[in-house]
């Protein structure tokens, strides 16, 4: 029983300074000018002219250009490879790509002031995406990077260090993953979140939490006016924690569709386990299901039918089995086949899947790991990689990552194993180029 008045529709408070909010965001990621320092390790970047942002006296950083020559270079959208290819990095852009002749000019227009690396016997590809992850630090971002992931989706942080994160890649390019911030998780209970925002303390009232629809709604145009681009909610309780039920019901397909109408178009994702939670999320017109284990041949149709994103988060799922824990590792087992029956469901009726690992903090799973489960459970190598890539990329809403095109950022990885003939090629990550910057080079 709703105890509590809702007859004007609840909006954020403009009084507060959205950079208030980030300043505090920052300080808890661990983001200041010296972590940021040490975390560039006095690589030699010189200024750029200012971006969109804050009124800063300062430049942000920019890299020479990089020639990364010699390897094969694969497209993941066609699974076109060229062989000893050639990319050029420039501006923070891909300046050039393709074979020796057709760069020959851009590599000549970067020559005497350009890092070049030797991928020969390598293969060249575009910076992989991770759709799910909670990175709360500079620590965690570095893991993120180190692995591959070049962009990401967050999956939710307890006091928008996601929205913080953000910002980074503009001023210190290669310190964090471009950040598409979801802010704060759109649950029934808040915890200590309540804090991260005054806006919030009106829900500190709530007996039951946030449930009712119009609080929902609160909450989540809150997350919007703070700098959140996606919105995370869930169906279920975790399966991760084995005091809770991950088949028990959190919110309803109406409660769902409050918070999706409240997004105005912002992607939603959802955390869902069971059949009833995952169908009421898809009908509530989710972006993407998260996890998704018991979900049915007949929410696979309509997910196909509407469009709607599978992450199912492999590595969280299986590695659950293998957990000290009697209960999780019970799940584990349990879940594992299920998820790779639905894996394989899904792709045969049409459904897009994409790579997200839900690395928590440092404990970050590579997503080229997460793309060679995806193949276990039935996916071909090449769309192992266009989940991690191009697909994800189309969730993520963003034309410019994903592909090594002209004009694409300059995000790129080279690898030991090519990725066309297996998945867990992208689990040999050699080289790491984020946003012009080389920030792991093991040529």
């Amino acid at each position: 029983m709703c105890l509590h008045d809702h007859t004007s529709a609840p909006t954020p408070s403009s009084k507060l300074p959205r950079r208030g909010i980030l300043a505090g965001a920052a300080a808890l990621a661990g983001i200041s000018v010296a972590s940021v320092a040490a975390q560039l390790g006095g690589a030699s970047a010189a200024r750029a002219g200012q971006p969109a942002g804050p009124n800063y006296h300062g430049r942000p950083l920019t890299y020479p250009p990089l020639v990364i020559e010699g390897g094969t270079v694969v497209d993941p959208l066609t699974g076109d490879a060229v062989e000893d290819g050639v990319l050029v990095l420039d501006g923070g852009k891909v300046a050039a790509v393709g074979t020796r002749d057709e760069t020959r000019r851009a590599v000549a227009a970067v020559a005497g002031r350009a890092r070049v690396l030797n991928a020969t016997g390598r293969w060249v590809l575009p910076g992989l995406v991770d759709v799910h992850v909670h990175a709360n630090a500079l620590a965690d971002a570095r893991l993120i990077l180190q692995g591959g992931a070049t962009s990401v989706r967050s999956g939710s942080s307890s006091f928008y260090q996601d929205v913080a994160l953000a910002a980074l890649p503009g001023w210190a390019p290669g310190v964090s993953p471009r950040m598409t911030p979801a802010g704060l998780f759109v649950s029934p209970d808040l915890g200590d979140s309540l804090l991260a925002d005054p806006d919030l303390a009106p829900l500190a009232t709530l007996p039951a939490g946030v449930r009712e629809p119009a609080d929902l709604a609160y909450l989540t145009r809150v997350n919007l006016a703070r700098g959140a681009q996606v919105i995370k909610t869930r169906a279920n309780p975790r399966a991760g924690l084995p005091e809770q039920d991950p088949r028990e019901l959190v919110y309803n397909r109406e409660q769902l569709s409050a918070v999706v109408k409240a997004a105005n178009g912002a992607g939603v994702l959802c955390h869902a386990y069971s059949a009833e939670g995952i169908d009421g999320a898809v009908r509530a017109g989710v972006r993407s299901i998260e996890h998704g284990v018991f979900v049915s041949e007949e929410t696979i149709a309509e997910m196909a039918r509407r469009g709607t994103y599978f992450t199912p988060t492999m590595d969280a799922i299986t590695s659950m089995a293998s957990s000290p824990n009697p209960v999780l590792a019970a799940r584990g087992q349990e879940y594992t086949p299920v998820l790779q029956a639905a894996v394989l469901a899904a792709k045969e009726a049409g459904v897009t899947i994409v790579a997200g690992t839900d690395s928590f903090g440092t404990d970050v799973t590579p997503i080229g790991t997460e793309a060679r489960l995806l193949a276990e459970a039935g996916l071909s190598p090449l769309e192992a990689l266009q989940a991690a890539t191009t697909h994800a990329a189309r969730l993520l809403g963003v034309r410019d990552v994903g592909r090594l095109v002209r004009g694409a950022q300059a995000d790129a990885i080279v690898v030991d194993a090519d990725p066309l003939a297996s998945a867990s090629a992208l689990e040999q990550v050699r080289v790491v180029v984020a946003q012009g910057a080389v920030v792991r080079n093991g040529l």
